[in-house]
């Protein structure tokens, strides 16, 4: 090529090469954004907050990664920010996820598990003493949850289906009111509300118990039989397949972060109550409770199965998945368990 024609075509090259690199450094620098919730089963989430362990682990990967937490409060509101691209990574219930997951099959949108985060047992809790199980509640009796669709409203059909009786799920749900976690608590413990049971997670299934005014009817795990994930992350299938590097990624700062829980409490009740800050529950408080439940924790999903044929029996679902396994990717699936 001459040397005339070389020299004018340089200063073009350089501008596009500039180019090129600029955006490919905003691309880099675009956040990845993550909904999280409220409480302490959301401890892990806040862990990865604080401490960057997506980025570290991201960086680990090859990957130049920068996040954004938003709180979300609820399940519903959860699973709307995931499909509307608010946030690229939601945490919240297995059967929100699992509709999500039905609904939008075989398209972008469809959600898929990326791993567990917390399977601590929901407590529903009353302050009536002669109520000992859900059949004993009055129909004037009103029974607080975070939201009319949330984990705890599948626990509360999944055992009114085994105490009334099959077509009965719904039998207890006009009592239901919607009420953020705190509310739900503090209506309760007054007595002087209709507000006479609350499904609770930790920390307040403790505060409510500890106090005195209450006791436990039902839980998630007769629900259950047994353990179940609270919490999950999911994202949608254009954002996985768009980004399929973070899946690992996101598995890897979990385990770091539950691990966090599991062998040094008290640092991690400090970042819990950093995140939260409580009047009812102090670092030492926190630390005992996490002690307590060292398995609560971690990828490891619990009751997919169970969940998705109670929805498939409701006929919330259309296609019931074998097994975890169709509704989850990645390495969560070498550690999960149904």
């Amino acid at each position: 090529m001459p040397t005339k024609v070389l020299k004018r075509l340089l200063p073009a090259a350089l501008i596009i090469a500039m180019i090129a690199s600029s955006a490919t450094s905003a691309l880099a620098q675009t956040p990845v954004k993550i909904g999280i919730g409220f409480g302490i089963g959301f401890l892990p989430t806040f862990i990865l907050r604080d401490m960057n362990l997506i980025e570290k682990h991201a960086k680990a990967a090859g990957l130049d990664v920068k996040t954004e937490y938003q709180r979300i409060s609820g399940s519903s509101a959860m699973q709307d920010a995931v499909l509307s691209g608010s946030v690229d990574l939601g945490t919240y219930g297995v059967a929100a996820m699992l509709f999500a997951w039905d609904k939008a099959r075989n398209t972008p949108q469809q959600i898929f598990g990326i791993a567990g985060v917390n399977s601590s047992p929901l407590i529903l809790v009353t302050n009536k003493p002669e109520v000992k199980k859900i059949s004993d509640l009055a129909p004037t009796d009103k029974i607080a949850m975070p939201a009319l669709v949330s984990p705890q409203m599948y626990a509360l059909q999944m055992v009114s289906e085994k105490i009334f009786g099959p077509g009965q799920e719904d039998k207890l749900k006009p009592q239901v009111v919607a009420l953020p976690h705190p509310e739900s608590l503090n209506a309760m413990l007054s007595g002087g509300t209709e507000v006479k049971a609350y499904f609770a997670p930790p920390p307040f299934a403790q505060i409510a118990l500890e106090s005195g005014k209450a006791h436990a009817i039902t839980s998630t795990e007769e629900a259950f039989g047994g353990r179940s994930s609270f919490l999950i992350v999911g994202a949608t299938k254009r954002y996985l397949d768009a980004n399929p590097k973070m899946i690992e990624v996101v598995v890897k700062a979990l385990t770091e972060a539950s691990d966090l829980i599991r062998n040094e409490p008290d640092k991690a009740a400090e970042l819990y109550l950093k995140a939260e800050p409580s009047k009812l529950f102090d670092q030492a408080k926190v630390a005992a409770l996490l002690k307590a439940n060292p398995d609560d924790f971690g990828v490891a999903v619990y009751g997919v199965k169970q969940t998705a044929d109670f929805m498939a029996r409701q006929k919330l679902i259309k296609t019931v998945p074998a097994n975890f396994k169709d509704v989850f990717i990645g390495p969560v699936q070498q550690t999960a368990s149904n």
